[in-house]
């Protein structure tokens, strides 16, 4: 199973550490990222594959809700199949 986390704010030193740091701190493994900044504004997204997870999705979520938060951030993720299915034509 995978999700994907999107990040979207000002640009700051160390975004892409932090979120993968409580990645990791939650055993998701980060499989695909991509990011650009674009003047200031920092545009992120990663493929995790969370079928390993030492917790509950809803606390990966809580966690990632709360840095961004913290950061001025946006930061949101959701199952891969329902994002699928968000942006299917």
């Amino acid at each position: 199973m995978k999700a994907v986390i999107t990040v979207i704010g000002h640009d700051t030193v160390g975004i892409l550490h932090k979120v993968s740091g409580i990645c990791a701190s939650r055993n998701a493994n980060v499989l695909e990222v991509t990011q650009s900044v674009l003047q200031d504004l920092f545009a992120m997204f990663m493929l995790v594959d969370i079928r390993s997870l030492s917790c509950e999705f809803s606390e990966l979520s809580d966690a990632l809700t709360t840095l961004g938060k913290e950061l001025g951030l946006s930061i949101h993720i959701m199952h891969e199949d329902i994002f699928n299915s968000m942006h299917r034509i």
